[in-house]
């Protein structure tokens, strides 16, 4: 029996989209019961001008392509309409029933047979402007995040007179260590050396904490980290060495020194920038402590962090004028925006168009925790954080009831949220600045730490490391993940055979397979617990991935060459072990 209430589709977001202005990608949700699906299509005007014309002329062709979502089936089809509009149902069959399903419900075989077509789904036109496009070169990056103040000191001359000596050890937000952007450019050998191709620094801009996301100055580097000379040279020597470079821009909220809100706190609703901010009684003031008695809205009640308002045009000109002066002077590649769910969509798709005119390929990023689709049609965001895939990975490796299959479910779920070129550019992570360091989530374990990275680095989307990952760096939650990096140890090679594995991973992504969205999970080992997929790509190159969660050793064979190995010896795959290999 078909589930007629498990059955869903949408002429719109992640069902039916142009990839480009040839491909319709249609996708439809069945329940797990559904056997086969066909989807029947063609032109909307191929039989007349909507004259009340009930014949249908058009293609049947079966949807081949199905994926396993938690409860429900994933049917995913790639169309060409011959001139750029389409209309279109679905075909159901399970056992001997047989269902056809329009846009206004569902219908019998006989209704069909006999000529009564319901309202088909209707994709009007692939306009070119309208299609989502986003940045090729974050198909191939492997990012590397990096907090300015705790990377490395390179220029003691502009450390504060309250920097604390370099050591790799628990801190605290209050503490500062003399991190700065010349550190990043010393490291810039390293970090190629590692494989690196695009660096995301959290905020350098002027602000009086160490983790700069109480913004004072939006256009002055912070003098801690250099100037703004010094930033150019980043980003050119970067470049240089094949580099792309991300900033963060905190726009949510600002610092409490920011110059319009000490002008409003002095003048209230008499200064010009008392519209800038959410303050809904006055007077008030900044000593009261937590903002949940709503004298003015702030970040997560931070008082000394209140929050912008980007409906007003004055603020909407302002960060625009300055992601423009960031561009235009540093030469960035792309732009995370934090809290980024709460700015206005109508800001977002200003930054869009200001950004694109400036430099096509300039990527948007939204942080974005939960499902992230309002942001994503093309007109606001390239990409967001993937914290749903990191949250699937941790689900399998730290709760021993899960199953292979359940982890298939997830990733599934993860390559059908969004458009298949959103996807490609997902930002994802497995650990930063905000989250557990990966190998204390792992209660120290490196086997777990190497399967869950080598998941990471064999997905679609674009994978960042945080710093110090190439060596395990502990560290719990906020701040303790934001240790200095143990420079010393890493030059006397104390941590050279996880860094070297580090680097075989990240250099998989040389492989089309790699970077593809093509992906099949096999079932050839009846271990619960033991995942394994094969990766397509280009010219049919392909990748094989056997991860072994289920605790006793395993027989994984051989039918490749390897690309990377953990605990895998003639053909046995350890407990804990990871194998890629080329196939």
């Amino acid at each position: 029996m078909i589930h007629l209430e498990a059955v869903y589709h949408r002429a719109s977001q992640q069902f039916c989209y142009a990839l480009d202005e040839e491909i319709l990608m249609v996708g439809l949700q069945t329940g797990e019961e559904v056997e086969q699906v066909w989807i029947h299509y063609g032109d909307p005007f191929s039989t007349g001008i909507l004259g009340g014309n009930e014949t249908w002329e058009g293609s049947r062709e079966e949807i081949v392509t199905k994926m396993r979502l938690p409860k429900h089936l994933w049917w995913e089809i790639p169309v060409q309409p011959p001139y750029k509009r389409c209309r279109y149902f679905f075909e159901l069959q399970a056992g001997a029933e047989r269902v056809f399903y329009f846009e206004d419900g569902f219908h019998s075989p006989e209704d069909v047979k006999n000529g009564q077509l319901g309202q088909c789904f209707t994709f009007p036109w692939m306009n070119s402007a309208d299609i989502n496009v986003t940045p090729k070169w974050v198909r191939e990056t492997v990012w590397y995040q990096i907090f300015p103040e705790r990377f490395c000191n390179g220029n003691k001359e502009n450390d504060p007179d309250w920097v604390k000596p370099w050591g790799y050890h628990t801190v605290s937000n209050l503490d500062f260590y003399g991190g700065d952007l010349d550190g990043i450019r010393q490291k810039l050998p390293y970090l190629q050396e590692l494989g690196i191709t695009g660096l995301y620094l959290t905020p350098v801009f002027e602000s009086p904490s160490s983790h700069k996301y109480d913004t004072t100055d939006y256009r002055k580097i912070d003098p801690g980290f250099g100037d703004e000379e010094t930033m150019k040279l980043l980003v050119k020597e970067a470049h240089d060495r094949g580099i792309r470079v991300m900033l963060d821009g905190v726009f949510n909220h600002c610092g409490s020194n920011f110059l319009p809100w000490r002008d409003v706190m002095e003048k209230g609703p008499k200064s010009p920038y008392y519209d800038w901010f959410m303050i809904n009684r006055w007077p008030c003031r900044e000593q009261e402590g937590s903002t949940r008695d709503g004298r003015y809205y702030s970040f997560a009640f931070a008082e000394r962090m209140p929050k912008l308002n980007t409906s007003e045009k004055k603020v909407r000109d302002y960060f625009l004028d300055t992601v423009r002066y960031w561009i235009e002077t540093f030469d960035i590649d792309g732009l995370r925006l934090d809290v980024a769910n709460e700015i206005s969509h109508l800001f977002c798709r200003e930054l869009r168009q200001m950004t694109k005119q400036l430099k096509p390929d300039f990527y948007l990023l939204g942080e974005i925790w939960h499902d992230a689709m309002p942001w994503l049609g093309g007109d606001e965001f390239d990409a967001v954080m993937n914290y749903p895939f990191a949250a699937a990975i941790r689900e399998f490796w730290y709760q021993p009831e899960k199953t292979k299959s359940d982890l298939e479910e997830a990733i599934h779920e993860n390559l059908v949220r969004y458009m298949r070129q959103t996807t490609e550019v997902l930002f994802n992570l497995l650990d930063s600045h905000d989250t557990d360091r990966l190998i204390h989530q792992t209660g120290g374990n490196q086997d777990l730490f190497f399967q869950q990275l080598a998941m990471l680095f064999t997905m679609p989307g674009s994978p960042c490391i945080y710093y110090g990952t190439e060596i395990a760096i502990e560290g719990g939650a906020d701040p303790d993940c934001r240790r200095c990096m143990p420079w010393d140890q890493i030059e006397q090679g104390n941590y050279a055979e996880i860094t070297e594995q580090v680097k075989q991973l990240i250099a998989l992504r040389k492989e089309p397979a790699a970077r593809s969205m093509e992906i099949t999970f096999e079932n050839n080992n009846s271990a619960d617990r033991v995942v394994e997929y094969v990766k397509t790509g280009a010219e049919g190159s392909r990748l094989r991935v056997v991860l072994n969660a289920s605790g006793k050793e395993t027989d994984a064979g051989t039918e490749g060459s390897v690309l990377f190995a953990r605990g895998y010896e003639n053909g046995v795959l350890r407990a804990g072990g990871a194998l890629v290999e080329r196939l």
